[in-house]
């Protein structure tokens, strides 16, 4: 019975050894008596006890390692305090575990000083505008390093940039002076294009105005142009009218020439009327001067004769 048991024991302990249980995304480094064996993918895996042994379980995920935070020496001779954090992956097991003794280590030595070194050669103000090109430089340097480990660099990013307490000061007046700058230039633009709208806008006043009074003067003279217009031919109206009223009244010579004067009479009573007198109407107007001295003439002398026969 006590033997049994014992054989059991050693069963299960041979069975231990012997079979393995590889979980997704590891993989196990095998080695038989002590040179490299074989890589064993996920899922059970047979090995022979006592010659065979697990050297290292190597994780396939994605993984992150944070750096330390690290002095650097800028080219303008300013420490900063640099946080770094690097994403890689493993694509060669057997490298990672025999080309290295430490992949973590060999990868933070090497992302420090690679940081000091592209830093180094930069300025204050270029480090703080140039986090994405700080991040493709280390990036392709730590991926062709660690590429004879078995490893791949995806990414690297700067979390944080530190500058001493006396930079940030400097820094954040210079910021502030900055604001302000803008603020006034904003504030000067602002009202220069306030000044160039208000005098655009009394200009257009100006011109409609301008446009305006000339358009009523212009309607103003056509009216007035008009209505002398409508006045002439009125009065042309008349004329002819008078005129055809005396040709059908077979009128003598004196009685055209009266006629002819009241209608010159009529027609230079317009403001806006003047009458030219043609050379042939003197003659007419000087025969009816002599015709009416004529009669004031004979009325004198009736006038004589009666009061002569009234003395005697």
């Amino acid at each position: 019975m006590y033997f049994l048991f014992v054989l059991l024991i050693i069963i299960l302990i041979i069975a231990f050894k012997t079979i393995k249980i590889v979980r997704q995304s590891e993989v196990y480094i095998i080695e038989r008596l002590g040179k490299f064996h074989k890589i064993a993918d996920a899922g059970l895996t047979i090995i022979i006890p006592f010659f065979d042994h697990v050297r290292s379980v190597v994780s396939l995920k994605q993984q992150t390692m944070d750096i330390p935070p690290q002095g650097v020496i800028t080219k303008d001779n300013v420490t900063i305090t640099i946080d770094t954090v690097v994403f890689y992956k493993v694509t060669d097991p057997a490298k990672a575990v025999y080309e290295i003794q430490s992949l973590k280590k060999g990868i933070e030595y090497l992302a420090i000083t690679t940081i000091r070194d592209i830093v180094g050669k930069m300025d204050l103000d270029e480090t703080f505008s140039s986090r994405d090109a700080i991040n493709d430089k280390l990036r392709i340097i730590l991926d062709e390093a660690t590429d004879q480990w078995g490893c791949k660099i995806d990414r690297v990013e700067i979390k944080d940039i530190t500058p001493p307490a006396d930079i940030r000061d400097a820094m954040e007046k210079q910021m502030n002076a900055e604001r302000n700058k803008r603020a006034l230039i904003l504030q000067a633009e602002g009202e220069r294009q306030s000044a160039i709208t208000l005098a655009e806008g009394k200009k257009e006043a100006a011109i409609l105005e301008a446009e305006a009074d000339k358009e009523s003067k212009i309607r103003r003279a056509t009216g007035e142009a008009e209505a002398i217009k409508k006045v002439a031919e009125a009065k042309a109206q008349e004329i002819h009218m008078v005129y055809d009223a005396m040709m059908k009244a077979n009128p003598d010579d004196k009685l055209v020439q009266l006629k002819s004067l009241e209608t010159l009479k009529e027609v230079a009573h317009g403001d806006a009327n003047k009458v030219f007198i043609p050379f042939e109407a003197t003659g007419a107007l000087g025969a009816l001067g002599a015709a009416a001295d004529a009669v004031k003439d004979n009325k004198k002398k009736s006038k004589r004769n009666q009061s002569q026969d009234s003395d005697e």
